[in-house]
């Protein structure tokens, strides 16, 4: 998509900084992170909302986890924890219409919400 600020990052066009990538997924520190540890974990593919997400994803999703997974182990959140976030519409506080993860920790997380 064009416009879309989460694939111009993944192409190049934007700079992040990036904490992953593979085929599937690129994985890039939020750049107003609420937590020590904010980390993004985007499809390459873009896939507007979870709603958009149907079998042919189940592949995709689940390597989101494991990513979420890995990148905590190597931030080393593992241990205390951690949220794995996937907010959806602007009711569920999705800004970017662009289906990503959040990575969240570092601290007690309490009752903060994702943007």
């Amino acid at each position: 998509m064009d416009n879309c600020i989460f694939c111009k990052i993944i192409n190049g066009e934007i700079p992040s900084k990036v904490a992953y990538e593979d085929e599937f997924v690129f994985a890039f520190h939020d750049i107003n992170p609420i937590a020590p540890v904010h980390i993004l974990i985007v499809p390459r593919t873009h896939i507007s909302t979870l709603n958009d997400t149907g079998p042919e994803q189940k592949a995709l999703l689940g390597q989101m986890a494991l990513v979420c997974k890995n990148l905590a182990r190597q931030y080393n959140v593992d241990e205390k924890g951690y949220r794995f976030v996937i907010n959806c519409g602007e009711d569920g506080g999705q800004e970017v219409q662009h289906l990503h993860a959040h990575l969240i920790g570092g601290r007690p997380l309490g009752d903060i919400a994702t943007g």
